[in-house]
This record gives C-alpha cells, sequence and structure tokens, in this order.
C-alpha cells in the first residue's frame, strides 16, 4: 500500500468516527470533510439545536487539532477575536505585549456569527483569507492548519445580522443542516436520554489523523488532476451566474470556481479516486454556490430559493 493509499483510508476513518457522533447528518459530515481536506472555511446554517456545535467539536477530537471556541454576541469586540496589546510591567518598566486572541487555533468555532454586528464578523476576514492577524504594524502567523468552522442561524431569528459578502465569499461551502427525520431524532434522544444536554459532550470520537497527517492530505488532494473538459464546465458553470437571468442579481465571485475544483478535488479522494468527475463538481455546487449568489427581487417574490436557482442551472449545463 503506497502513501496515498493510506491516506484515503485514513480519510474513510475520519468520515465513519465523525459519524458514530452524529447522527442522521452524513451530507453535512461529507461536507466538512470536504472543507478540512481542502483547507477551506465552512458556514453551517441552520437552526439552533441540530448539533452544529457539537459536529465541530467532534471534528477537532477525530483529528487532533487545539480548538478554540468563540461566542458571538452583540456585544462582542473585534480584539475579543483577534488579540490585542497590553502593557506589562517588566524589570525594566513597562512593555507593550501582544496578547493572543481565540483565534489563534487550528480550528476556531465561529458560533452562531450572525448575531455579532458586521464590524466583529469582519475581523475574521484576513484570517480566513491570509491565515494571520494584522495587529498595529504587527502581522502575526495562524497555526497551521487554520480552519474557520461558523454556525449561523436563519436571519429571520430576532438579534441576527446578515453577513457581509465579501465575508460570505470567503467560506468556501455553506451547509445546510436539516431537522432529523423521525427516525433519527428517536436516535438522538435514545443517546441523550439519561444526562443533562448541557454535559453531552462529543468525547466518544477517537483521534484518526494529526495535523501533519492532515497538511499531508491538503497537499496530495492539491495535486489531484483536473481535466479540461471538467475545467471547463466549471467556468461554464460559474459564467451561467453573470449571464441575464431574471432570478440572478449579483453572480458567484472567481473564488466560487476555485472552490468548485477543490471541492471536487477532495470529493474525489474521499470516494478513493484520483480523478474529478462532472458528478463530483453537480454534487458540490450547491454548498460551494448558495451563498455566493444573490437573488433578484423576481426570484425572491416567487419563493424561489439559492438551490433552486442553481438547480435550474445544472439542468441548463447537463
Amino acid at each position: 500500500m503506497d502513501r496515498i493509499d493510506e491516506l484515503k483510508e485514513l480519510a474513510l476513518k475520519c468520515k465513519g468516527e465523525i459519524s458514530k457522533e452524529i447522527i442522521g447528518q452524513e451530507e453535512v459530515v461529507e461536507g466538512v470533510l470536504l472543507g478540512m481536506f481542502t483547507g477551506g472555511n465552512i458556514l453551517l446554517h441552520g437552526m439552533p439545536g441540530l448539533g452544529k456545535t457539537r459536529l465541530v467539536q467532534t471534528v477537532s477530537n477525530v483529528f487532533d487539532l487545539n480548538f478554540k471556541r468563540i461566542q458571538f454576541t452583540p456585544d462582542l469586540m473585534p480584539a475579543d477575536i483577534t488579540g490585542t496589546n497590553v502593557i506589562e510591567r517588566t524589570p525594566n518598566g513597562t512593555e507593550l505585549k501582544f496578547r493572543k486572541g481565540p483565534v489563534f487555533a487550528n480550528i476556531v468555532l465561529a458560533d452562531e456569527i450572525n448575531r455579532a454586528t458586521p464590524k466583529t464578523q469582519s475581523a475574521l476576514l484576513e484570517a480566513m483569507q491570509e491565515h494571520t492577524v494584522s495587529i498595529g504594524n504587527e502581522t502575526y502567523a495562524l497555526p497551521k492548519p487554520f480552519f474557520v468552522l461558523a454556525t449561523e442561524n436563519p436571519i429571520d431569528l430576532a438579534g441576527t445580522y446578515s453577513l457581509p459578502e465579501a465575508q460570505m465569499d470567503r467560506f468556501m461551502l455553506m451547509i445546510d443542516v436539516k431537522f432529523p427525520d423521525k427516525e433519527q431524532l428517536g436516535k438522538i434522544v435514545k443517546l441523550t436520554e439519561r444526562i443533562g444536554e448541557e454535559n453531552v459532550k462529543a468525547e466518544g470520537a477517537k483521534k484518526v489523523m494529526g495535523a501533519d497527517e492532515l497538511l499531508e492530505c491538503i497537499k496530495a488532494i492539491g495535486e489531484i488532476p483536473v481535466s479540461k473538459d471538467v475545467l471547463d464546465y466549471v467556468v461554464s458553470l460559474v459564467c451561467k451566474t453573470h449571464e441575464k437571468n431574471p432570478l440572478i442579481r449579483e453572480g458567484a465571485s472567481p473564488r466560487a470556481a476555485q472552490s468548485l475544483i477543490r471541492a471536487g478535488r477532495a470529493r474525489a479522494f474521499l470516494n478513493g479516486r484520483l480523478n474529478v468527475s462532472f458528478e463530483d463538481i453537480k454534487s458540490i455546487s450547491f454548498p460551494v454556490l448558495r451563498h455566493r449568489i444573490i437573488l433578484s427581487f423576481d426570484a425572491i417574490s416567487e419563493g424561489k430559493s439559492a438551490d433552486d436557482v442553481i438547480g435550474e442551472i445544472l439542468k441548463l449545463e447537463s
């Protein structure tokens, strides 16, 4: 067995271990793994209580990564995330020292990110894209690997703020966390009935892969070849969001095309292949594009969702 096969086997073990703790969310688990194996940031969208936070905790256990949780609230300040310079007394007088914030971790859980003000939300922009934090004239590198896994409540809930387009675009995938069906809900209740919900922690998941192995996976996946036909399909798909369409006000950015390729490679890898297929791209088009297109008033008035519009584009391209 060569090293690539070993890494593929480890990746599948990660998926299995996470699925032990997260019931009935196979698509969500796969989506988070696509982000982890490509170094991408993930936005989990759904109502409170659907296990979004537990999922992120489980992922940090399986990959044995340093994990920090930031609870976003309206009074949270940017310095509460990135850190700040503080004055400290020393034998030689006073010195200005940088005190790191919780963003200095491998996995940062931005819990209920849309409950903070836009100013505070934007404090994550540089960290998400450049993996650095700038304070004053100094720039500090974040640990490797680095991921932001954010949870978001629907914007029609009280006390929420819409994320700005620039920040939305920095999330590689936006994953809808849906309510479990009757059978899945029964399993969840059975798992948690004996102890209070506040004590139910994701401690059952075992470590499968460390930081070095994860970085090795990210590098290997980034080298998976993509055929010209698949590349042309991706470009055409993104361009379709910019052509005259009465349902779309703003189309996807070039970063969407990059994310489609990256996620397509990761999906092929998780399915034991070293080539990206059209099916890989179609499968991940919804989580890659749904937060990157802005619907027109006509689409909203007709009750169309972003997924409805993406589905129509995929039909035109098939």
